[in-house]
């Protein structure tokens, strides 16, 4: 039926391990070296610090720099590489972000559990934090937007940002210049595993940050991983693979919407995935030839092309059986474009993001609807959030009894550490009982 995709199955005709087999993700086969190489550039910059940054940078990024630091002469120069149009729209999609990321601050908690014992819930921000923005094959301002929102409007009192230069040694200029809207003044020109590094562990110029966030490829990612894992390293935001799109469609849906859709997603890098999961079966040719339209026009053609050898189009036999295979699946993003769509959320369980109807692409979450796009990917979307303001932001708990308190609730306590053994524990609350009630050990 076509040339650049996998044939079209049906859900029904497939085994238990038939269908986990189809809705596995593209194997990551170099993950043993990625992890390798990693590990020993992670190893020199804790070694040789801004040295090995910049040494690093040229070797992989081929860019020789003086400093890592954005100067201010630059910084100044950003907004006036882009249009009035871009600047504009850079501004829009912060207001969007921070409208939403700001409906979403925590309240603090306050119960009474007993009488006299007051137990709080209280969210305080992370005190410096790192945000990384990917500029290879494709800058992305809109991640620093999402990211730098969050950070700042939940009061971390350190913003650092890294995002790889480009080969004359400046930044993307819209990087920058959203980077500099949403309010962040510490931007530093690196990328990859190193830029990870340097955050986890500081350098000279780059300080040592607490949680890193932002996505990457495959270095950035394990980079990551390995930094999280060291107690002297940084905490990620959660764990990420490829990007990925699943759209559930039935008889209604538009098959150009879904093949650009499909595109939208192909045409990220060569290992993103793109599913679509019809139940109408007249729907899967009509996409097919809509793709085929679609594909040639696109300037990252080879990159959309190589992505659809990875995509699956699978054809259920009705809504609740697609319902099924998304929750399965675990997308990053979800596209329902379905005649009632708002009437299938309360199956779903498993998603990064979802998108609603024929007028809800999913690069407008991308951009500016004003949700995160900073999502989980690879199947983590069954344990894990996509990006919020709480991703900045740690909880911490407070209590306070008074003696009465004490004197309701202590005994227990003291017959529940007897019970486990604890005769510290149990010590520690009858000497104060004890003192209560005028008896001295």
């Amino acid at each position: 039926m076509n040339g650049f995709l996998p044939a079209a199955v049906r859900w029904k005709d497939l085994d238990p391990d038939g269908r986990r087999a189809l809705l596995r993700r593209p194997a990551q086969s170099t993950a043993a070296e990625v992890d390798q190489t990693v590990l020993e550039i992670i190893a020199r910059v804790r070694r040789e610090g801004d040295r090995a940054v910049l040494d690093l940078c040229l070797e992989h990024d081929r860019v020789r720099l003086e400093s890592l630091r954005v100067a201010e002469d630059e910084a100044a120069a950003a907004a006036g590489g882009l249009s009035d149009e871009q600047r504009q729209a850079v501004r829009r999609a912060i207001a969007n972000v921070r409208r939403f990321h700001e409906a979403q601050r925590p309240q603090a908690l306050r119960v009474e559990t007993a009488p006299g014992v007051i137990c709080e819930r209280v969210s305080v921000p992370i005190d410096a934090v790192g945000l990384y923005v990917p500029a290879g094959s494709a800058p992305l301002p809109s991640s620093a937007v999402m990211l730098a929102v969050p950070a700042l409007l939940a009061g971390c009192r350190r913003v650092v940002l890294c995002s790889p230069p480009r080969g004359d040694g400046r930044l993307d200029p819209g990087v920058l210049f959203a980077a500099q809207e949403c309010g962040v003044t510490e931007i530093y020109k690196v990328g990859g595993a190193q830029a990870i590094a340097a955050m986890a562990y500081g350098t000279h110029t780059i300080p040592k940050v607490e949680k890193i966030f932002g996505p990457g490829n495959a270095w950035v990612t394990a980079a990551k991983l390995q930094v999280a894992a060291d107690p002297e390293g940084a905490a990620y935001d959660m764990p990420a693979g490829p990007s990925e799109v699943m759209v559930v469609a039935d008889e209604t849906a538009d098959p150009d919407f879904i093949a650009a859709d499909l595109l939208a997603q192909a045409e990220h890098s060569p290992d993103a995935q793109a599913v679509l999961v019809a139940a109408c079966p007249r729907l899967i040719p009509e996409v097919v030839r809509a793709l085929a339209a679609q594909l040639d026009r696109l300037t990252r053609v080879g990159i959309a092309r190589a992505a659809l050898a990875n995509s699956r189009l699978i054809e259920v036999e009705d809504l609740e059986t697609a319902i099924g295979v998304a929750n399965q699946y675990a997308p990053e993003h979800l596209i329902l474009q379905l005649s009632e769509p708002r009437s299938w959320l309360s199956g779903l369980r498993t998603a990064g993001s979802v998108f609603l109807g024929p007028w809800t692409p999913e690069a407008m979450g991308d951009y500016c609807s004003g949700t995160n796009h900073v999502l989980p990917t690879y199947g983590y979307a069954r344990a894990h959030s996509g990006l919020s303001l709480g991703s900045f932001m740690r909880e911490m708990t407070i209590q306070q009894i008074s003696a009465e308190g004490l004197q309701g609730l202590g005994p227990t306590a003291v017959t529940l550490a007897m019970m486990e053994g604890l005769d510290a524990h149990a010590a520690s609350v009858s000497a104060r009982l004890d003192k209560l009630a005028g008896r001295t050990t």
